[in-house]
């Protein structure tokens, strides 16, 4: 789980957003009577993000770039200190800009909020080193001493709360080593580079510090762990609060864990800072000692101003891994005997992890943060651990759970033991169908999940029964034999049309065209800069979905598109997916040829050489939409810049690799490859031909075969089937080179067609989207010329995608990337699954951009048929 989301729920209960975004209840706390001033005379003030500028109307001596003062304060003191700021920066005319409401400096000090930007309240920007040593020691004498967040970021001056850190005062944007657009600070030779900002202090090469701060810097260094008796080999994890180590006893030689707590910082929902749920995890594992079912406690540190809590090392593995290679839903076909073995398996896991919450509770403790990261499986089988107390609290107290995994975290009236039976519950059910999540969106979906696990699984039915009595707070259900209705009365994804109008209907009444930053609500990626407008995850994307699918034109959402790209906003990325690219296109297929020209020369007034080879963001989709306006329009310097962003393209996919490299449609060879393809089929050059060929075998190399038979790529730590990142996007741009290749040649990625269409049949995907879920292997299904793909095996997918199906204002919806919230993005969310199910339904214009689907001459089937038969 990607814990970023969750900063993004809070504002909405059906769609991801902004935490201050207006008319939601995340502004529901009053901002700063600071805040609340009037500007000064001679002063602008501006909201950008989660931040309130205060700036002169005349900033002509104000540099691009310099060293900047970030003051951090507490939820106590952050009145006091935004007050002081305003009152020593206004008189002296120094540009300024701070948080400006409480909940918002939460969220920015929250456990799983971004480290980089973590205790930063206030930001200062002096106009030269003089300004920043004066500013510094002033406002020491007035602050100096408070308490706050350490910033990682930066170099903290004294004791705090003020830190420095040299970087970006204006909005200045460069390509980073990927290609991805980034902010950017001027080197000596006025190029643009990336102003890193990792949670470590680090200045430009070729910045010198100033000889006031360097007594700073040699108290920062002389703060180490060297005197411990703890050697630490690896880190296991980061959040906000602190990391997670693996340790060595100098001592005995044993293995340890050292848990990290950060003061003031790592937030949960009650305040409580880092340090105090370390307190009460130490705490609780000292309740649990000699119970076998929580780690040791070893030792209670302070290195710094941090806490550390010192554990015994369990042996083990946590419940979530043993997914990818025991669960039978993961093979294409189902095998019985997989089937009752895995639910044996199951049965027994849960069964132990029941017992061990029973004895966390005789020792008077509410375990509150019970899911399948936090069980630890013996290497036995046979018995579990439970990991991770920072949440736990005294049974008597009866208290409300404040943290929590998103797929098990209780309703607001469970209190207590109640908490973990409710987790307990929601585990009978992750054990088979290990998404949950979705019950944050609805817990009424439990009831349909059991049915679908009972359709698949030999549970016993009260087993089920029981948990969606918990999970919903009613009677257990009495089940007579035969089909149940279905979840809420939505159409079925394979009751075409009717699933294609309600899912319309959906999108058209979540847009919000009285707002700027996004008008379909969709992934949190589109709160990032030009994510509002692009294909994967804006308007753009959700707007050609719906003239793709069949589905008619949103003109409303055309004006707003055409408005909010005129001009285009500062910092918009310039690719196919991400920014401008993207809308250019949208905009061009729907009619606005005059738009996306000017688009296009936008994209072109910049350094987009220097972009990275790739179709997401990069040359690859920069390329292919050159080329096509230049097909539409007859101008020949977009053909010229079209047929250069290839030869760019191929030279970068030429350079040796600094590293693991990314595979896949979106941000590996295969993008540039589909650029490569579609260039050769208008020119007929056959060495462009070859090109994609060889770019297609580069991200080949990058793949397994996986347990199944299938071919994944592999990221290291993970395999990839997926559309997006995964090797279907591969099979995709592979099934239209082998259409111009003879049936003799290229016989090994004829075999590697095959085998990425295994990875498309499995029978189970952990989130439904088109580029990183179940919609993409529909999609792929749908338009393959794969000998091997049948009219069963589409069907099996596009019935499977009800699993997901979720209503919205009684119409058909569906989750977004990591399934908290509802999406209507291309990418993650209905206006991508609408697309796929079109494609499986024999809409013929339901291709992806420049991944048209082929005639019926060259198809094995009609993907109608094989929805219908």
């Amino acid at each position: 789980m990607e814990k970023r989301y969750e900063v993004y729920c809070l504002a909405d209960r059906e769609f991801y957003d902004v935490p201050d975004a207006s008319g939601t209840p995340a502004a529901r706390t009053a901002p700063y009577e600071t805040a609340r001033r009037p500007v000064p005379a001679g002063w602008r003030s501006a909201r950008s993000g989660d931040w309130l500028h205060l700036t002169p109307a005349d900033t002509s001596g104000q540099p691009p770039q310099g060293w900047k003062i970030h003051v951090s304060a507490t939820a106590e003191g952050a009145e006091k200190t935004a007050a002081v700021v305003w009152d020593y920066c206004v008189p002296r005319g120094i540009p300024f800009k701070f948080v400006p409401a409480p909940h918002l400096l939460h969220l920015r000090n929250s456990k799983y909020a971004p480290r980089d930007g973590s205790g930063k309240f206030v930001t200062v920007y002096p106009a030269d080193e003089a300004q920043l040593h004066t500013v510094l020691t002033e406002l020491h004498e007035i602050l100096g001493g408070l308490p706050g967040p350490y910033i990682l970021t930066d170099l903290r001056w004294h004791e705090g709360p003020l830190y420095v850190r040299y970087g970006a005062f204006a909005r200045r944007y460069c390509t980073d080593a990927h290609g991805a657009l980034v902010p950017a600070v001027e080197d000596p030779t006025g190029t643009l580079v990336p102003d890193l900002r990792n949670p470590a202090f680090q200045t430009p090469e070729w910045v010198t510090l100033p000889a006031f701060l360097a007594p700073h810097l040699a108290a920062r260094n002389a703060t180490t762990v060297t005197d411990l008796p703890y050697r630490i080999e690896k880190a296991l994890h980061f959040s906000n609060g602190g990391g997670v180590y693996r340790g060595t006893d100098t001592r005995d030689g044993s293995t340890v864990v050292l848990k990290e707590g950060r003061p003031h910082a790592g937030l949960a929902a009650d305040g409580a800072d880092a340090v105090t749920r370390l307190e009460r995890e130490r705490d609780a594992l000292r309740s649990l000692a000699g119970t076998g079912v929580a780690p040791g406690l070893r030792d209670w540190l302070t290195i710094g101003d941090h806490r550390f809590l010192v554990m015994d090392f369990v042996e083990g593995r946590p419940l979530n891994s043993f997914f990818a290679e025991r669960h039978p839903l993961l093979a294409p076909e189902t095998d019985p005997a997989a089937l009752t073995a895995y639910t044996a398996w199951a049965l027994r896991i849960h069964r132990a992890v029941e017992d061990a919450v029973a004895r966390v509770h005789e020792r008077g403790v509410v375990f509150n943060d019970l899911h399948m990261f936090n069980i630890l499986v013996a290497p036995d089988e046979q018995s579990v651990t439970l990991i991770d107390f920072e949440a736990a609290a005294p049974a008597d107290e009866h208290g409300r759970q404040v943290v929590a995994h998103p797929g098990f975290v209780a309703p607001p009236d469970r209190t207590g033991t109640a908490v973990d039976r409710y987790a307990l519950a929601c585990l009978r059910l992750a054990l088979f169908l290990p998404i949950t999540t979705l019950l944050s969106v609805d817990r009424g979906k439990a009831a349909h999940l059991a049915d679908t696990i009972a359709a698949h699984f030999p549970v016993p039915r009260e087993f089920l029964d029981e948990a969606v009595a918990e999970i919903t707070g009613t009677p257990p259900a009495r089940h007579a034999p035969g089909p149940r209705p279905r979840y809420a009365g939505l159409p079925g994804p394979q009751q075409w049309p009717a699933a294609r109008d309600s899912l319309v209907r959906a999108i058209l009444a979540s847009a919000t065209p009285g707002r700027d930053d996004r008008l379909y609500p969709g992934d949190i990626a589109q709160f990032g800069d030009g994510g509002g407008l692009g294909l994967a995850h804006g308007a753009s994307g959700v707007l050609y979905a719906l003239a793709a699918a069949g589905a008619g034109r949103h003109e409303a959402g055309e004006q707003w598109l055409l408005r909010h790209t005129d001009p285009v906003p500062p910092g918009t990325p310039l690719g196919l997916y991400d920014g401008i690219a993207g809308a250019a296109l949208a905009l061009h297929r729907l009619g606005h040829t005059a738009r996306a020209h000017d688009l296009a020369g936008a994209i072109l007034a910049e350094q987009w050489q220097r972009l990275g080879p790739g179709l997401h963001g990069g040359l690859a989709g920069i390329g292919l939409l050159l080329d096509e306006l230049a097909g539409a329009t007859g101008d020949a310097h977009l053909e010229t810049c079209a047929r250069e962003a290839a030869r760019a393209a191929a030279r970068k996919l030429a350079e040796p690799a600094t590293g693991r490299r990314r595979a896949g449609l979106l941000h590996g060879a295969t993008g540039p490859a589909l650029l490569f393809l579609r260039l050769h089929e208008r020119t007929g050059d056959p060495a462009l031909l070859d090109l994609a060929g060889t770019a297609l075998r580069t991200d080949l190399a990058s793949c397994v075969r996986t347990p199944i038979g299938s071919l994944d790529v592999d990221e290291g730590w993970r395999t990839m089937p997926y559309l997006g990142d995964g090797s279907v996007g591969i099979g995709a741009v592979l099934d239209d080179y082998l259409a111009h290749r003879p049936d003799d040649a290229d016989e090994d990625l004829r075999e590697a067609r095959d085998r990425i269409l295994t990875a498309a049949r499995s029978r189970f995907y952990a989130q439904p989207g088109l580029l990183q879920g179940r919609a993409g292997m529909v999609w792929h299904l749908a338009r393959t010329t794969a000998p091997g793909a049948t009219r069963a095996d589409l069907a099996a997918q596009v019935a499977a995608m009800d699993w997901y199906a979720m209503p919205y204002r009684g119409e058909l919806a569906f989750p977004g990337h990591q399934m908290m919230r509802l999406s209507m993005d291309l990418a993650t969310g209905g206006a991508g699954i609408l697309l796929a199910l079109a494609a499986a339904h024999g809409e013929p214009s339901a291709g992806l951009p420049f991944l048209p689907l082929p005639g019926p001459q060259s198809r094995p089937h009609r993907a109608t048929d094989a929805v219908e038969s």
